[in-house]
């Protein structure tokens, strides 16, 4: 056994085998072993001892717009990272759009790495994007380290960042499937929105009739016989639409490489509860109803949905106007997601174990992060120690995202965070954050 530093005692540890009594033991910032509760630290180490709060492998969240540099007023690498850590999450994966410049060359993606690199709080790693013009870029960004390519197949909101059409598309995934790399794609069918009625104003019932399920489901069954026919490996991006979830269960018995997504908004909101007016609900793909997140939970139960995690994507204040159609479409949650999904989990009967596969060990499968996602020997010693039946109400002015903006205002959720570790080093702790720790990740680290 290589020189324990540190033993995280719990009678709640979440494993790969189930929860269970334990002492987690660290050296050098990883998991050495998980030993018997009662086991005596070894000599040197320190102990700290969690009574019977529950310990998770810290989650990572493969889906964050942090929008730094360039559009730092919505979003940066401090506030987001401190968010992070205050809820649970360990490791991040940057979204390649709303930053300037966007992360569609080796250029760009360098510059973005040097803001980052004395900001971070957490593990950060990058998406490269595939927009038209750039496909000479992909391998060399994939060479590069980032960890696959966001495309969009209706605008994405933002001039510089464009959609790919249908030629550009398959283009884009011969080439990335052509070196082994993944797009995850933003899938609504430009020509569904195109033709869905659109009007403008507070109502929230134009707004979801001006995204309909249908975009979305044509989408995805054109990504679904794309990625059939070039045997290529694809993702989807936060699915809405639970319409969708026959397609991709038989795509995925049918041997297409294809994984999915979902968010904790979809999973713990309903259209029915959304006022008019309220755009900080707004968010694309949107909300929709009751009814639809009920079969999203039974795509997650049945493993037709991989992971869950948070599209993070802030704006300033002043975006979130009360006109549906003007205002900018994002939902911030990257503090929030894990008591949300945990308040809505227990109630439908799943488990922490559940929370664990699907906001951990799941995203971290997707990045092929194999050191992150698992209590177990090997992996980085990224933990959240957790009050699973502690309760507190969402106030905005005590989140750390730079913009104090939520569709969770006011709701009351489980499961308080006391601290988070990242490779064997406490980074919150009831509160109160230690200095930025957080490493550079790069594609199979």
């Amino acid at each position: 056994m290589s020189e324990v530093n540190l033993v995280l005692r719990s009678t709640r540890v979440i494993t790969p085998e189930g929860t269970r009594a334990a002492s987690v033991a660290v050296a050098g910032g990883r998991i050495e072993a998980v030993l018997p509760y009662g086991a005596p630290p070894p000599a040197g180490a320190r102990l700290e001892d969690v009574g019977d709060d529950v310990v998770l492998p810290g989650l990572v969240d493969t889906h964050v717009h942090v929008n730094d540099p360039g559009r730092t007023e919505w979003e940066g690498f401090w506030t987001a990272t401190r968010a992070a850590a205050a809820g649970g999450i360990t490791t991040l994966l940057d979204m390649p759009l709303n930053s300037l410049p966007p992360t569609t060359t080796v250029g760009h993606l360098r510059v973005k790495q040097r803001v980052a690199r004395t900001k971070a709080h957490v593990d950060v790693g990058f998406w490269g994007g595939a927009i038209p013009g750039n496909l000479k870029d992909l391998r060399p960004l994939h060479d590069a380290g980032v960890f696959g390519f966001k495309c969009f197949l209706s605008p994405s909101g933002v001039e510089e960042f464009p959609e790919l059409d249908q030629e550009r598309l398959g283009s884009s995934l011969a080439e990335i499937s052509g070196f082994g790399g993944l797009l995850i794609v933003h899938a609504e069918d430009p020509h569904e929105l195109a033709s869905a009625p659109r009007r403008g104003g507070p109502a929230y019932a134009d707004f979801l009739a001006s995204r309909p399920r249908g975009a979305e489901n044509a989408a995805i069954e054109g990504i679904v016989a794309l990625a059939g026919r070039l045997d290529a490996r694809v993702h989807v991006l936060h699915l809405s639409s639970s319409d969708a979830l026959p397609l991709i269960a038989a795509a995925k018995r049918a041997g297409v490489r294809i994984t999915v997504e979902t968010c904790p908004h979809f999973l713990t909101l309903t259209a029915e509860e959304v006022p008019d007016g309220a755009t900080e609900f707004k968010c694309c793909p949107p909300i929709r109803e009751a009814a639809n997140q009920d079969a999203l939970w039974q795509g997650l139960a049945d493993g037709t949905i991989d992971c869950v995690v948070s599209d993070h994507s802030p704006c300033t204040a002043d975006l979130k106007t009360p006109d549906f159609a003007a205002a900018w479409g994002g939902i911030s949650s990257l503090q929030l997601g894990l008591p949300a999904i945990w308040t809505e989990a227990r109630a439908r009967g799943r488990t922490l174990e559940d929370v664990v596969r699907w906001m951990s060990a799941g995203p971290a499968a997707l990045a092929g992060l194999t050191r992150k996602g698992a209590v177990e020997a090997g992996r980085d010693a990224d933990f959240v120690v957790l009050a699973p039946d502690a309760a507190f109400t969402v106030d905005p002015a005590a989140l750390h995202h730079r913009n104090q903006v939520t569709a969770y205002a006011g709701k009351r959720l489980y499961g308080v965070v006391g601290s988070t570790w990242l490779r064997g080093t406490r980074i919150l702790h009831d509160g109160a954050f230690a200095e930025p720790s957080g490493r550079l990740l790069e594609r199979n680290d």
